[in-house]
């Protein structure tokens, strides 16, 4: 194991309250709330703190089947079975505003990092994306010829990534709107997606029980995974970028170690499928959700491993090839040694059991309306006004964190053209002995 000295992750809270499959978990920006989806047609907002109730937001005529937070918090996406999308204000009251989307089911909602912007993903067999301050449709991209099951920004905004039901995944520039590239490599449905935190790499889960890594600036395949015995659902990076999880219907979650190309934990959970998780945006968290209509929520061990701590912690390693083995996606198979077996439901934390009973919910029936109407739409232009403001506000700490990511970047930079130059030395030296091995058997066949 990568970090022998971590503990094993363990589950912190055990949420009951859909009456049906969970389908979409996603955590605010602060940690305090946690969404879920569900076939139940409800959402779902979990507090984390002990001894509060959650609350049943209703509005959707069918089933939910993607929520996502706003980066800032003040706002949640969710897209339905009923082809409409919805913006809630996630408040005691669960005010909404309906529009609707596509004309067949809405798989996949996911705000731009600025939450300007939100993209979804239909059964239409197309992708859209929103204006969310001034509530308008504003593209559509339609090269996929079946239906679409995710669709995720990349952290910078630029790129969109598409997965569908066609076995491809497509990599979309925003400005242009076009179809810069379309993975095939897949041998079945591909259900969801998303962008490694550095916006290099992509990750994918199929029905083929297999998760890949691609990436997006050669359009290779950096890893590929096998460790699932049937289709998976849904994955997740770290926010440090050195781990994935995973959710898959043989009803486990798996970890994987982008620096080691292994995995680190099976966790036996959910009872039935496993059909959701997430990282929360800090990392110390995730959630999962399943057809048991359960959702879980984990702790961590790896909440403060960053890459540049690893490269400080870690001396590089060369393998065959000469690829280094702190790089956190490099080309390799992965190990087959499987460690970390883990059995989560021993973790049950019994002081919750409040929480577990998930309490009385405050039930807000919400009318269907117009995305236009007056009252709704007045609320949310202010809610997302007070979000821009505020990412306003966060644009100076955040240039300073930027900074500090550079210089790791450019650290782990220096550290490859060194290896390089060590590789570019061996191959001189090796040429060199070639020579004059050469010279040697030329002189011996002279005289």
């Amino acid at each position: 194991m990568a970090f022998s000295c971590l503990e094993d992750p363990t589950l912190e809270r055990h949420f009951k309250g859909h009456r049906d499959a969970v389908t979409s978990v996603d955590f605010s920006l602060n940690k305090k709330q946690l969404v879920s989806g569900s076939m139940d047609s409800c959402l779902m907002i979990w507090s984390m703190k002990p001894q509060t109730r959650a609350y049943r937001f209703v509005g959707h005529k069918d089933a939910v089947m993607s929520v996502h937070f706003s980066p800032s918090g003040h706002l949640i996406a969710s897209g339905s079975r009923d082809k409409t999308v919805r913006l809630w204000v996630p408040s005691v009251k669960g005010e909404s505003t309906a529009f609707k989307a596509h004309t067949g089911t809405v798989r996949s909602v996911h705000f731009s990092n600025d939450g300007q912007s939100l993209v979804t993903a239909s059964d239409d067999k197309t992708v859209k994306v929103w204006s969310v301050h001034r509530q308008k449709f504003l593209f559509s991209l339609s090269q996929h010829i079946n239906w679409v099951r995710c669709a995720k920004f990349s952290p910078d905004g630029r790129l969109i990534v598409s997965s569908s039901d066609d076995k491809t995944v497509k990599l979309w520039d925003k400005a242009s709107r076009e179809c810069v590239h379309s993975f095939c490599e897949h041998g079945g449905f591909v259900p969801h997606v998303d962008f490694h935190p550095s916006g290099t790499c992509i990750a994918a889960a199929g029905t083929d029980n297999t998760v890949k890594v691609w990436d997006v600036r050669m359009n290779r395949l950096l890893q590929h995974y096998q460790e699932h015995s049937a289709s998976v659902n849904c994955l997740s990076f770290h926010s440090s970028g050195n781990y994935l999880i995973t959710a898959s219907n043989d009803s486990t979650l798996k970890i994987l170690d982008l620096l080691e190309g292994r995995l680190l934990y099976t966790l036996h959970s959910h009872q039935g499928p496993a059909t959701c998780v997430s990282f929360s945006r800090t990392g110390d968290l995730f959630a999962s959700g399943g057809f048991d209509e359960q959702v879980m929520v984990w702790k961590t061990n790896f909440d403060a491993a960053d890459y540049s701590d690893v490269l400080k912690t870690r001396r590089p390693v060369m393998n065959v090839n000469g690829a280094e083995c702190g790089d956190p996606l490099r080309t390799r198979k992965p190990s087959m040694n499987m460690n970390g077996v883990f059995n989560g439901m021993k973790a049950i934390d019994t002081g919750s059991s409040e929480l577990q009973q998930a309490g009385p919910y405050k039930q807000e029936k919400q009318s269907e309306m117009d995305f236009g109407e007056v009252p709704d739409r007045q609320r949310i232009q202010e809610t997302t006004e007070s979000a821009r403001k505020q990412h306003e506000q966060m644009d100076e700490t955040s240039l300073a964190s930027t900074l500090q990511h550079i210089v790791g970047q450019l650290d782990v930079l220096t550290q490859t053209v060194s290896i390089l130059e060590q590789r570019l030395t061996l191959t001189e030296d090796k040429l060199k002995e070639c020579l004059e091995n050469q010279q040697k058997i030329a002189q011996s066949k002279s005289s």
